[in-house]
């Protein structure tokens, strides 16, 4: 069971995306998007960045990267012609994470990734590593801790402890250390707040 000194990993997704509905005309959701990018780092209570990746995955449905996704996420469609599938980018993850330990918590600003992840790899019949792991909702933490309820953006909740976002929103490796700098400003007790997966 991890505890106060376990290592954190924050971890952010990017997908597959487009102005309104994808080009078959269907909503977007964690069953239409497609990860292309899942950013991690790897940080201690205190939101130190130890380590940090930016995993680009080639997505296998919907190849074409959209002008808006591009625009969004600066994710070029080169990158993920270059990149491996999902299972593939999974296993080599999953090899990373072994480095960091066993007593691992993972989180994420809110439980959209927790969710699009755990669909995806059911989907991509991939096996992750952080599937095994506790989560924690840091969004919901921040609520709880700071008392608002809303402008819960990443930006917002950055502004509101006077921090402006630093790199290119949208890309997953920023957000999740951009994410990992509000980890000093929780109060959280692990018991209460960790979602066993």
């Amino acid at each position: 069971m991890p505890d106060e000194h376990s290592p954190i990993l924050v971890v952010d997704l990017e997908a597959t995306c487009w102005q309104s509905a994808t080009p078959e005309g269907e909503p977007q959701s964690i069953h239409t998007m497609e990860i292309i990018e899942i950013g991690c780092a790897l940080t201690n209570r205190q939101g130190a960045v130890l380590d940090k990746r930016a995993f680009i995955v080639r997505p296998e449905r919907q190849p074409v990267l959209s002008a808006f996704c591009t625009e969004l996420t600066h994710i070029t469609q080169g990158m993920v012609d270059n990149a491996l599938t999902l299972p593939s980018v999974i296993a080599q993850m999953n090899v990373w994470l072994e480095d960091t330990g066993t007593d691992l918590i993972w989180c994420s600003w809110g439980n959209y990734d927790l969710n699009h992840l755990t669909a995806q790899c059911a989907l991509d019949n991939a096996d992750s590593k952080l599937l095994h792991l506790p989560h924690l909702n840091l969004k919901k933490l921040w609520r709880r801790t700071t008392k608002q309820r809303k402008k819960t953006s990443l930006a917002s909740a950055l502004a509101y402890h006077g921090l402006t976002f630093d790199g290119q929103p949208h890309r997953g490796i920023d957000d999740a250390r951009n994410i990992a700098r509000l980890l000093p400003f929780l109060n959280w007790s692990l018991a209460d707040d960790l979602d066993e997966n």
